[in-house]
């Protein structure tokens, strides 16, 4: 399986409901730097998986939508705990539609599999992976 990955960054601010997350109840923020795995089995006639440029657009967008929001008051993300895992599929999803439209270009459509992996800090990371057409990733 062949893959490239692109990176960005988002800032947030949330609160998280439990007694799990401790200080995390309150409002606070967060930066998360992003990555996404493309994965496909062969490459393009170009000898690429996707277009890095047009991978990097994608996942800038599907990002804006979040960036420098508090995501308590996104009406999608409403009562759910925004967790990086949480948001790891969300991040998932949107960038699955984003393939699915054509955004990522011609031939993009032979990508399977996605991996999205959020970096809290240097030492901490949650991901969500999955397949393309709607199924988990074994």
């Amino acid at each position: 399986m062949y893959s490239v990955t692109v990176r960005d960054h988002m800032m947030i601010a949330h609160s998280l409901k439990g007694d799990v997350f401790g200080p995390a109840e309150h409002l606070h923020g967060a930066t998360y730097v992003v990555d996404i795995e493309l994965k496909r089995p062969d490459l393009d006639p170009s000898g690429i998986v996707v277009d890095i440029g047009r991978a990097s657009d994608a996942l800038h967008r599907v990002l804006a939508d979040l960036t420098y929001r508090n995501l308590d008051e996104v009406p999608e993300l409403t009562g759910r705990n925004t967790t990086t895992e949480v948001l790891a599929r969300v991040v998932f999803d949107r960038l699955r539609a984003a393939i699915q439209r054509g955004d990522l270009g011609p031939g993009a459509d032979a990508i399977q599999q996605i991996r999205v992996t959020l970096h809290e800090s240097h030492i901490a990371s949650a991901s969500f992976e999955g397949r393309v057409d709607g199924g988990r990733s074994a």
